[in-house]
């Protein structure tokens, strides 16, 4: 049999559908409704006030009222990514609250749970042609936020499955020696060179530093390429590889969901390196496709040794804007009174409308993905452009709609774009793309 999946990126909801629906939501409900997996990545917690707020949020202390599950469901989706850069955004109390509404609901989810082993386990749908697991990450996301793993006479920490990373900044000669003048003159690794010289840590590798929290690297002899190589955490990475095996074993196909704002360079519709080493490892271990979302707008798309790789499908509901609270960090960070209303601090963060993602259109459009696995192969790829409304009033923008027309071949091109560095074929006709898959 034949099992029919659709995707789609993060949904900040913070108000609710009406009754009635609006125009566009009928055909892109139908659109979702007619498969069998219907995926959404959850980048808020569901809860009032049931946690405190952490010192540190994802941008916007994200929590709506739980009553808007409810929407998510209307819409038709039945499989839930919970791992983001907001799951922390209100400690523990808030992650746990969010996961009972979840459950109260029946909602299959992965990606947060009450310790690590249970945050990275698999959620399993059941539909009429196969089993599907699904396996939920986050890389970008506060230390807090990370679940903790259950001990033996201890309890562990509820929090998010990460994907942490490192950097190594490869630098040539002439910067490396600036680097290495530089941490004499701030006395930055003074720390580390105390340590070393009372012989409690090994010296610095040959042609290695650290420049207080960076790693730094001396380019071969002649070579004056400079670049930074991100490298995914060995046992985040062997976590999840023997989680999707173990998932196979039990499922017939299996899904990743991670959730990275990390990128490129300075470009942010390109992945970091450690994201596709990790989309490629997950392929190798068996899973049939990787579902990117976190940086807010699309990223190319990878088809690898027949697996779908979306490094980022971008936004699905974006409603930042009309949260109904922000905590006094909130305020205290910007230097406005406490008794500021939320309307007039996203005035003031926006500088009324002139700066931030209000301005930036690739935040606006997005993609909404189906695709069938049949015979455990992928097939009929298909790339439905939507947009959120850009141009709208803040009570109406963020709220999804396909497009049409012009936008819609534009937004498609533009995909085809991103994604050609990556061999992927995108044929556009009729409004909608479709990815070859080999």
């Amino acid at each position: 049999m034949k099992t029919t999946f659709v995707a789609t990126g993060d949904s900040f909801i913070t108000r609710h559908i009406p009754e009635e629906g609006y125009p566009g939501y009928e055909e892109l409900s139908d659109l979702i409704w007619n498969h069998d997996v219907r995926f959404a990545n959850l980048e808020m917690t569901f809860h009032n006030s049931e946690g405190s707020p952490a010192a540190e949020s994802g941008g916007t202390w994200a929590m709506t009222d739980p009553s808007m599950l409810d929407d998510m469901l209307g819409f038709g989706f039945n499989l839930f990514n919970t791992a983001n850069n907001h799951s922390g955004d209100f400690g523990e109390g808030g992650t746990m609250a969010t996961i009972r509404h979840l459950r109260e609901r029946g909602m299959i989810f992965a990606g947060t749970g009450p310790t690590l082993q249970e945050a990275s386990h698999a959620a399993y749908l059941e539909t009429p042609g196969a089993r599907v697991a699904l396996i939920g990450l986050s890389s970008t996301c506060s230390k807090s936020s990370i679940a903790g793993g259950q001990g033996l006479d201890m309890r562990g920490r509820p929090g998010l499955n990460p994907l942490r990373f490192r950097t190594v900044h490869h630098l040539n000669a002439k910067h490396f020696a600036m680097a290495k003048e530089l941490a004499e003159v701030t006395l930055v690794n003074a720390q580390k060179e105390y340590s070393i010289s009372t012989g409690y840590t090994p010296p610095f590798a040959e042609g290695t530093m650290p420049l207080g929290s960076m790693s730094l690297v001396l380019n071969a002899k002649d070579s004056d390429k400079e670049w930074n190589e991100t490298i995914p955490n060995a046992a985040d990475l062997e976590r999840t590889v023997s989680e999707i095996r173990e998932a196979k074993r039990q499922a017939d196909i299996v899904l990743v969901s991670i959730h990275t704002h990390e990128m490129r360079a300075r470009k942010t519709n390109e992945p970091p390196l450690f994201l596709e080493r990790f989309a490629h490892a997950c392929i190798d271990a068996g899973a049939t496709a990787v579902i990117g979302h976190g940086p807010h707008e699309m990223r190319g798309i990878e088809v690898y040794k027949g697996g779908l790789i979306f490094y980022s499908v971008g936004n699905f509901i974006f409603e930042t804007e009309t949260v109904a609270r922000q905590p006094w960090d909130a305020f205290a960070k910007h230097g406005l009174p406490v008794d500021t209303g939320v309307g007039a601090y996203m005035d003031h963060r926006s500088c009324n409308g002139t700066r931030g993602y209000v301005v930036l259109e690739n935040i606006w459009r997005a993609i909404v993905p189906e695709w069938t696995v049949e015979d455990g192969r992928v097939k009929d790829v298909i790339l439905h452009p939507i947009e959120l409304g850009q141009s709208a009033p803040r009570s109406q923008r963020g709220v999804p709609v396909l497009s049409t027309g012009d936008k819609a071949k534009a937004a498609l091109e533009y995909l085809r774009e991103l994604s050609k560095p990556y061999g992927t074929k995108i044929t556009i006709r009729g409004g909608v793309g479709r990815v070859a898959m080999g």
